[in-house]
């Protein structure tokens, strides 16, 4: 008896679905990109529960007749490959001719849909990939509508997330899509309320502010480059404006939004001798190749793409990028000299400030300048901007004052003690992304217990209306950023939801670099970091401090 078989063809798309469908997101993505191929000006989103209840993607492109209507949900059947060159030229962002098929497997589908100019169209019901009915129906353009994702795969349906974590990826899938088609409309509904509008834009930079406002522009810089064929547009952070996690970094490859570590890498090398320790930018690139010159066909969901020449590009992108950002500093540099006093120099104002001592005869005159935190008052001295060095009979001790500070107020945030907080004079408008406003509004009641008070002001921006007074001259956009991504992925993994938050918080209240403290605030630090659990360790797992013996102080100049 043989024991080699066919699989049948509903359990061959369920498979199929496993490698498309990860989420509700994913049936998002794969229904837009159908719709931005078939031409479509204006795209409109509507979910119901996060996407497990309902997923409706209606556009207003070309449309399909009957007979399509019928293929299009039949595996490996597409309009976007003709042959077997088409393969390796591909212009559209569909074109495997898997995602209905697959889609339709595992829910309860339907279609309607006309050829453009006629006005009666096809509706078309499935349920787990059958077809249960088929009629005319009166359609502009096509709708999908997708309920009830894994009703016949429960075990793919028990890994969903929650329906506000769900959610986010849908806002962000959609965020995607857009970026890149500044010149078609977008719109998303949830639960039959307007969370994303995208009317068409005149430009990408257009579109980025319609998503992120006008204050966050203002913190990037446009860099534009064309060469050997290969164009590139990008936004990117200007040297005062980085953030603590890898958020808002996008990279689109003729208009397809692709995660690529080289080309990551190289906006990050350009920002070499810039960027500080622990610090990422932002960056949107928009780059044009010619598509015979990359495979996009490495993975299923088509995020991951293959250069012909990766060098070339790597290189391409870094340089143009690299360009900017020096231009960016010289340009702060000549501003900056304009400031100076006449016959004053760079290296002038790069003195430390204090006592200015002059000379006559033998006569030396003190004019005391501002008042300024002192560097060196004994016991401590301090080495760069966030480094403490204390002697002792025993041995020496170096502390990062800024990951003390973490340790501290991360356990004070876990533990529940109240920090001092207060009610803003002037409440804040803090502007976010469409899915950072979405989660953050959710969460509302988790960062009033960091004495975090927000309200939805709409047209995702929030009211800020109190603060902890740690957080007084923080980032408060960046903060919120931050909070959005760790709560839509729910934590860090191996590490409970409360605690991930407690630390971004804790990182971005704790004493920031070029703030030194004096004796009296140093002697508190320290006391404080004591009474901690483990006042080894910032949340992150850095040291908060090293000590170094005697003993091991004399094997580092060799004389034991």
């Amino acid at each position: 008896m043989s024991r080699i078989t066919i699989l049948p063809v509903p359990l061959r798309n369920k498979i199929a679905a496993g490698e498309v469908i990860e989420r509700p997101a994913s049936v998002v993505k794969e229904l837009i990109e159908n719709a931005l191929d078939a031409g479509a000006t204006d795209v409109r989103a509507d979910i119901l529960h996060g996407g497990k209840r309902l997923m409706k993607v209606s556009d207003n492109g070309i449309g399909m007749d009957r007979n399509d209507a019928l293929l299009c949900v039949e595996r490996h059947a597409t309009s976007k490959l003709v042959n077997e060159d088409d393969l390796f030229s591909i212009r559209t962002l569909g074109f495997r001719g898997e995602a209905l098929a697959s889609v339709a497997s595992v829910s309860r589908m339907k279609i309607v849909t006309a050829p453009r100019g006629n006005p009666i169209g096809t509706l078309l019901v499935l349920e787990g990939g059958e077809v249960r009915e088929i009629k005319d129906a009166p359609a502009i353009g096509t709708t999908v509508e997708v309920r009830d994702l894994f009703f016949n795969t429960p075990a793919r349906k028990k890994f969903l997330k929650s329906t506000g974590t769900e959610l986010f990826h849908i806002i962000d899938t959609v965020t995607k899509a857009s970026l890149p088609f500044w010149d078609i409309g977008f719109r998303l509904s949830t639960d039959h309320k307007e969370t994303f509008c995208a009317p068409i834009a005149s430009s990408q930079e257009e579109r980025v502010i319609q998503i992120y406002g006008d204050d966050f522009m203002r913190g990037l810089t446009r860099v534009d480059a064309e060469e050997s064929g290969m164009r590139c547009t990008a936004f990117v952070s200007r040297s005062t404006n980085f953030r603590a996690t890898k958020c808002h970094q996008y990279v689109f490859l003729n208009r397809r939004p692709v995660k690529d570590q080289s080309l990551a890498h190289a906006v990050y090398k350009a920002y070499e001798g810039v960027l500080p320790a622990g610090r990422h930018p932002m960056f949107f690139l928009f780059l044009e190749v010619d598509p015979a010159t990359v495979d996009v066909n490495v993975h299923p969901t088509k995020r991951e793409v293959r250069f012909r020449d990766k060098e070339v590009v790597y290189a391409f992108v870094h340089s143009a990028i690299r360009a900017s950002v020096k231009g960016e500093r010289s340009e702060f540099a000549r501003q900056f000299t304009t400031m100076l006093p006449q016959n004053a120099s760079l290296e002038d104002a790069a003195q430390p400030a204090g006592p200015a001592l002059s000379l006559r005869g033998e006569e030396k005159i003190v004019a005391e300048a501002m008042e300024i935190p002192y560097r060196h008052i004994p016991p401590h001295i301090y080495i760069g901007d966030t480094f403490v060095a204390l002697a002792g009979r025993d041995g020496l001790t170096l502390i990062d004052h800024h990951a003390a500070h973490e340790r501290i107020l991360y356990e004070k945030f876990l533990k529940g003690a109240i920090l001092p907080a207060h009610q803003l004079l002037f409440p804040k408008q803090v502007a976010l992304s469409p899915g950072e406003h979405a989660v953050i509004r959710a969460h509302a009641d988790t960062l009033a217990e960091f004495g975090i008070e927000v309200e939805d002001f709409g047209q995702n921006t929030l009211i800020v209306r109190s603060l902890p007074d740690v957080l007084h001259n923080a980032d408060i956009r960046g903060i919120l950023s931050d909070i959005a991504s760790i709560l839509a992925e729910g934590g860090s993994p191996g590490k409970p939801h409360k605690e991930s938050l407690a630390a971004r918080i804790a990182c971005h209240s704790s004493i920031r670099g070029k703030a030194h403290l004096n004796e009296e605030e140093l002697t508190a630090l320290l006391d404080d970091l004591e009474r901690t659990e483990r006042p080894d360790q910032c949340p992150h797992g850095r040291p908060t401090r090293i000590f170094f013996t005697l003993d091991d102080l004399r094997k580092m100049f060799k004389r034991k």
